[in-house]
C-alpha cells in the first residue's frame, strides 16, 4: 500500500526464463530460404499489459529480422502456473512482483526480474454510472453488483489490501481470473462496478467511467 487508503499500487515486472529461443525454421545464423522467421521469442504477459506488450513485440520484430514474437496473454497467476507445469516461454511479464517471486523461488528465472511500471487501482462503472457509485465505501451498499479479481490474481491481491486498509468488507458477486474480465463485466452492464487498473479504464474509452 502507498498513499491514502483509497489508493493501491501494483508494480509490473518482467523476467527472462530458463528456456531459450528455439529455431522455428532453418538456421538462425543463416536465415531460412523462404524468408520466414527463423527464431520465435515466446512472451507470456499479464492481461493488463497486453496493449503495450503487443506494441513492443511489433517494434522488436522490426528491429530483429528473422525473429517472430509469439504472445500468450492471460492472468499473471495463470501464466505462472503454466510455466511451473512445464510450459515453454522465454520472457514473462506479470502484473505484480509477488506473483513473479513464485518463479524466482522455484528457480525458473534466468535473471532477476526487472520492475517495469506501477499502476493504480480505480473504480470502474458503466457509462452513466446507473448505480450511482461514488466512492469505495459505496461499493458495500446492499444490491450493488461488485466484480473484482480473484485473490490469487495481482489486481485481486491489491483489492484485498485496499479494502483492508480502508476498513471495509467487500462482497463481490464474482471474482475473475484477470482484470480484463472484470472490465468486460462492467462494460456490458453485468456489474455495477469493478476494481481495475487506471490504464484499463483509459483504454476502455467511453464504455466505462473511472472513480478514484
Amino acid at each position: 500500500m502507498t498513499g491514502p487508503p483509497r489508493r493501491a499500487l501494483a508494480t509490473a515486472a518482467a523476467a527472462l526464463l530458463l528456456a531459450g529461443c528455439g529455431p522455428a525454421a532453418g538456421d538462425p545464423a543463416t536465415g531460412s530460404a523462404d524468408g520466414a522467421a527463423d527464431t520465435t521469442l515466446v512472451v507470456f504477459a499479464a492481461a493488463s499489459l497486453e496493449e503495450p506488450v503487443r506494441e513492443l513485440g511489433a517494434r522488436f520484430e522490426d528491429t530483429h529480422p528473422g525473429l517472430a514474437v509469439e504472445l500468450s496473454i492471460a492472468g499473471s497467476s495463470t501464466l505462472v502456473t503454466q510455466i511451473q507445469e512445464g510450459a515453454a516461454a522465454d520472457v514473462i511479464a506479470t502484473a505484480d512482483t509477488a506473483t513473479m517471486d513464485q518463479l524466482v523461488t522455484a528457480g525458473l528465472t534466468a535473471q532477476d526480474p526487472v520492475p517495469l511500471a506501477t499502476n493504480t487501482l480505480r473504480i470502474a462503472v458503466p457509462a452513466g454510472n446507473p448505480a450511482e457509485v461514488t466512492d469505495l465505501a459505496s461499493l458495500t451498499r446492499e444490491g450493488t453488483r461488485l466484480v473484482v479479481c480473484a485473490p490469487a490474481v495481482p489486481c485481486g491481491a491489491a483489492t484485498g489490501a485496499l479494502a483492508e486498509a480502508a476498513g471495509l468488507e467487500l462482497s463481490p458477486v464474482s471474482e475473475e481470473q484477470s482484470v480484463t474480465d472484470v472490465l468486460g463485466k462492467v462494460r456490458t452492464g453485468e456489474a455495477d462496478a469493478g476494481l481495475v487498473y487506471a490504464t484499463d479504464i483509459a483504454r476502455a474509452g467511453g464504455d466505462v467511467e473511472g472513480l478514484d
